[in-house]
């Protein structure tokens, strides 16, 4: 059995029972957390930072999670409607009233938030070059005009997510949303998660791995459409080497350019799981946390191809919410036991290739340890 590090409740030993399963079969490096009532029950990693075996995964090792990103932009959005500085009922446009352009006056903040704004698609770029000039892309999206009529569909919003969540927030607070999370987030619950990268990080952080026969090259997939066919990719096509790049790491792409691992996940997302505060730092209040899992909307999501619920921010399984990130990280988070679980790796799969229930391993596992 490969050997994992680090700290477990033991009544959550089954946790590390997974991880150890995980490591020894699929995975080269992962890191898994588990918090429940704002504290950390578990906090392990194990295996390697490079596909040859040689570096070993560190405690405070980083990894890109992709779409990960998405809940920590979310919960800056909750926080700011939490304090009163953001209506999730209110247009886009009455913070940023250029958005109001082409038909989408009656965009609601709730409708980005729950990927029902009809703006599935970056309006242009064809370059990953291209995403790194936030003027230009959110001048663009002001401008796009909706697929569909705000509020009656869902489209998983894979990269325009974040950039018109990200505009909303700079719009209320002046700040960038990495600045903000960094400053009203990770900063107050010491939790090393970065929404870009800055210089002094890079040392730590180690690169994603295509998944096996596969190489840099490999490209995050078009989402499956309705019709079973598989859509034009919505913008730039993103590869491996791109997500490990450099520019990639300084930019600020909220939806999905996020680094952290399996303990800080948890922890941030434990704030909503334990009604708004984690390790005794309240961030927001319980009522603030609530429409992390209220549904907003329920149906075929016309991106995805699959049947969705939606929250403000988050997708909605049962009693739990949560998203994960292209190649296999998670965090799902459950209100009622106060429970948020994180599995953070390095390791992609391509899920058209192969089945990837590594994450849910985790979760299940974290869930034994409340019988």
């Amino acid at each position: 059995m490969t050997d994992v590090k680090g700290m477990c409740a033991p009544r959550f030993e089954a946790v590390r029972a997974a991880l150890a399963d995980l490591l020894g079969k699929d995975d080269v490096g992962a890191s898994a957390a588990v918090c429940v009532d704002g504290e950390p029950v578990v906090d392990l990693w194990g295996g390697y930072a490079d596909p040859d075996r040689t570096v070993s995964w560190e405690p405070d090792t980083l990894v890109g999670v992709n779409s990960t990103t998405k809940n920590m932009t979310a919960l800056c959005a909750l926080i700011l409607a939490d304090r009163g500085d953001l209506d999730l009922s209110a247009p886009v446009a009455a913070y940023w009233p250029e958005f109001a352009a082409a038909g989408k006056e009656n965009v609601l903040v709730r409708h980005v938030l729950s990927h029902t704004a009809g703006l599935p698609d970056l309006p242009g770029p064809t370059t990953v070059e291209e995403l790194y000039d936030w003027e230009s892309v959110t001048s663009g999206l002001a401008a796009q005009a909706p697929a569909w009529e705000p509020g009656t569909a869902a489209g998983y919003h894979a990269l325009t997510f974040g950039y018109v969540v990200g505009e909303i927030v700079r719009r209320v607070t002046g700040r960038r949303l990495g600045e903000f999370f960094a400053d009203e987030v990770a900063e107050p619950l010491g939790a090393d998660f970065h929404i870009g990268l800055s210089p002094e990080h890079d040392h730590r952080v180690v690169p994603l791995l295509p998944p096996p026969s596969l190489t840099d090259d490999y490209a995050a997939g078009a989402p499956i459409g309705p019709d079973g066919t598989r859509r034009a990719n919505p913008g730039a096509e993103i590869r491996v080497r791109d997500v490990n790049s450099r520019a990639w790491r300084r930019a600020q792409i909220p939806a999905v350019n996020g680094f952290g691992n399996a303990r800080s996940v948890a922890l941030v997302q434990s704030v909503l799981a334990n009604r708004g505060s984690a390790g005794g730092v309240r961030l927001l209040s319980p009522r603030g946390c609530e429409p992390a899992w209220q549904e907003v909307f329920r149906g075929h999501d016309r991106v995805l191809g699959t049947p969705m619920s939606w929250t403000v921010g988050f997708g909605r399984f049962g009693d739990t919410f949560g998203w994960g990130g292209w190649g296999g990280s998670l965090v799902v988070s459950d209100p009622g036991a106060r429970m948020s679980v994180a599995y953070v790796m390095n390791r992609m799969i391509d899920r058209d290739r192969q089945e990837d229930d590594r994450g849910m391993n985790i979760v299940m596992a974290a869930y034994s340890g409340l019988l």
